[in-house]
């Protein structure tokens, strides 16, 4: 037995020094010092010994096991600390190496001509409104004198959601004017930003989406006049002093007179191009005097009151603000082209 007892002492030091890692050493540990490991089952052949012979022996296997422990704890202390070495070494922060820039985004130019147009309507004194893009066809059109009838209200022009042609996406943000006049004491000064949706073909200035910008006053006195002064000092902030404009007779049921806005091509400088079709100009917006039965349709009495109104496209103010010569590149989301801003 002495020489067994030898023989393991001398096997699991050697296997203790040679473990990899902690859960290698812990194996020995069970090999040896275990249940059912190789020293317990040697002592276990103790009972077969004469009485002279156990007590020599039960003090040798006890320096045995109390070696193998020893050696046990000092491999366990110094795998540990390789092991956290390794571990700081692989989780090496260097201080001094520059980090990672985070890139930021920014406002979208088409939210840049926006943000610049409710500033500056909120500095004469205007409220912003916001509505359902999901509209009744009463207030999209009914309301704002647009009967049965009316081109605009083609299913070929305008979604609808149901066959009666009641349920629909708004092609326009002029029923916000019904709803303001319906909740709102007079006078009235608003504006009314948001998407719209019409039938219409992508090209250089359409889409079937895009958006637009409503703007109305209510008030005793108002006259056409009033309309033509705030809209050439709204162009003249946003694109600069001496921005040339034209208004142009026009047709719309829910105004009386009305007109459309020209602003000269920024493109080409009025000579004529691609952009602006030939002609020189862009529309801008359409506009014009709050028709007398829009006013009654909301309870306000047109011999008192008057009003105005007009729809900007807000792709194309943002086309001309920052020199844009194509409205699709507003919407392909290229960063290369949106980084320009």
């Amino acid at each position: 037995m002495k020489e067994q007892l030898a023989a393991i002492r001398q096997q699991a030091l050697a296997a203790f020094e040679a473990a990899a890692d902690t859960a290698a050493l812990d194996a020995l540990r069970v090999q040896y010092l275990g249940k059912k490991g190789e020293l317990t089952a040697l002592l276990k052949q103790m009972g077969g010994l004469s009485p002279e012979e156990r007590p020599a022996m039960g003090q040798l296997a006890n320096e045995v096991r109390a070696a193998l422990e020893q050696a046990l704890e000092q491999r366990g202390k110094e795998l540990e600390a390789l092991a956290l070495e390794q571990r700081l070494k692989d989780e090496t922060l260097d201080i001094t190496v520059p980090g990672k820039q985070v890139k930021l985004g920014h406002r979208h130019p088409m939210y840049i001509a926006l943000d610049e147009f409710k500033a500056i309507f909120i500095g004469m004194g205007f409220t912003v409104l916001d509505g359902p893009e999901v509209e009744l066809a009463e207030l999209n059109f009914d309301r704002l004198n647009a009967e049965e009838g009316h081109p605009s209200r083609d299913w070929s022009d305008t979604f609808y959601f149901d066959k009666d042609s009641r349920v629909m996406l708004r092609s326009q943000t002029s029923p916000m004017q019904v709803r303001a006049m319906d909740t709102m004491p007079l006078p009235i000064r608003i504006i009314a930003p948001g998407r719209v949706y019409r039938k219409d073909e992508v090209d250089a200035t359409h889409s079937p989406m895009f958006h637009q910008v409503e703007g109305m006053v209510i008030d005793k006195g108002v006259t056409m006049a009033d309309l033509k002064g705030t809209l050439n000092t709204v162009v003249e902030q946003l694109y600069g002093k001496g921005t040339k404009t034209r208004f142009r007779p026009h047709h719309f049921p829910f105004t009386e007179p009305s007109c459309e806005m020209d602003v000269q091509c920024h493109k080409c400088g009025g000579v004529g191009c691609p952009t602006c079709k030939g002609e020189g100009w862009i529309e801008l917006l359409g506009a014009g005097m709050i028709h007398p039965k829009v006013l009654k349709m909301s309870g306000i009495d047109p011999e008192v009151y008057s009003g105005w109104a007009f729809g900007i496209g807000l792709e194309r103010t943002a086309m001309r603000r920052f020199k844009i010569a194509d409205l699709r590149l507003i919407f392909e989301n290229d960063v290369r082209f949106l980084e320009q801003f």
